[in-house]
């Protein structure tokens, strides 16, 4: 299983997290169906290959979030809060 994290950059630079979605490995159709639904101009999505949401999560911050000081990775979701140290 993996991953599917699925949000939006605000303005001021943050990636906030608004789902999460549990998707077979290599499932293209399942992810497009998702990724294809989002609306926003400023959307974000990702796949990884872990199986939960906190992992995903962690993973988006050090893959996205962390190089950048000003920046802040917000889940609406679960509410975590990715290890910043």
């Amino acid at each position: 299983m993996s991953t599917l994290l699925l949000g939006h950059w605000t303005h001021s630079g943050n990636l906030v997290i608004t789902s999460s979605h549990q998707v077979e490995d290599g499932d293209q159709k399942a992810i497009d169906a998702l990724v294809n639904g989002q609306t926003s101009t400023t959307a974000w999505a990702c796949d990884f290959d872990v199986d939960s949401h906190r992992n995903a999560v962690q993973r988006a911050y050090e893959e996205y979030v962390r190089d950048d000081d000003d920046a802040d990775l917000i889940d609406e979701v679960q509410g975590f809060e990715p290890v910043t140290g």
